[in-house]
């Protein structure tokens, strides 16, 4: 049927274990082309089954829109967190210990659970360097990449903390996220008010008057 069909798409697509489509796990990594094949067909199927004419004037390149733009809102899903240390592990010597911080980096990301939006979402970090520090791009460009994945809040800010962490060779790291979830905010319990923050701490960050003196800075840089 077209809803078995349209979830096969997507559990094939991301390598989402399910047993409840055809009794198929899939777990085989697929490439880029033809995830797009997928999401254009995924595409088509969500508009036969909200009983629209694919062939309107307005509808027929709809499918390959809305593939291209989940391959860019999603690119986080075709590399991993070794692969995103490798491609942003650009530091430089530093002797201070003084924290540094790059504070309310905005991302978006999407729930794994409804596949819904995360949005308003802010990301902010912090960590005492240990003989070296990290392009303050790279905070920013590694909080995107992690959130262009199919995620849970709480396992954004995990992401993040352990990737500096490996790349700092420090365990003294902070992330902390807030955010909207429309799967909250526009469905459901509908409550269009309700925000998500997620603290995230290792080595000094795991004692509270260290985490005070984050969360200060971070008020003072809004």
């Amino acid at each position: 049927c077209i809803r078995d069909r349209y979830k096969y798409s997507f559990i094939k697509l991301f390598g989402i274990r399910m047993k409840e489509v055809s009794e198929v796990e899939v777990t085989t990594a697929i490439d880029k082309e033809q995830s797009l094949k997928l999401l254009e067909q995924a595409g088509t199927l969500i508009l036969q089954a909200l009983n629209k004419n694919i062939n309107e004037p307005g509808l027929i390149e709809t499918p390959k829109r809305f593939a291209k733009m989940i391959m860019e809102q999603c690119e986080g899903e075709f590399v991993t967190d070794k692969d995103i240390i490798r491609m942003f592990d650009k530091c430089f010597p530093q002797d201070s210990e003084d924290i540094v911080t790059c504070c309310n980096i905005p991302v978006f990301s999407h729930c794994e659970h409804h596949l819904a939006l995360m949005y308003d979402m802010t990301v902010s970090i912090g960590y005492y360097p240990n003989g070296k520090v990290i392009g303050l791009s790279k905070m920013a460009r590694i909080a995107d990449m992690v959130a262009k994945r199919l995620q849970l809040q709480e396992r954004i800010g995990n992401q993040i903390k352990n990737i500096l962490s490996n790349i700092l060779e420090t365990e003294n790291v902070i992330v902390v996220v807030s955010g909207k979830h429309s799967c909250m905010t526009a469905r459901g319990i509908k409550k269009p008010e309700a925000g998500t923050v997620t603290v995230h701490t290792s080595g000094r960050f795991k004692y509270i008057d260290e985490q005070e003196k984050f969360m200060e800075i971070v008020r003072l840089s809004k």
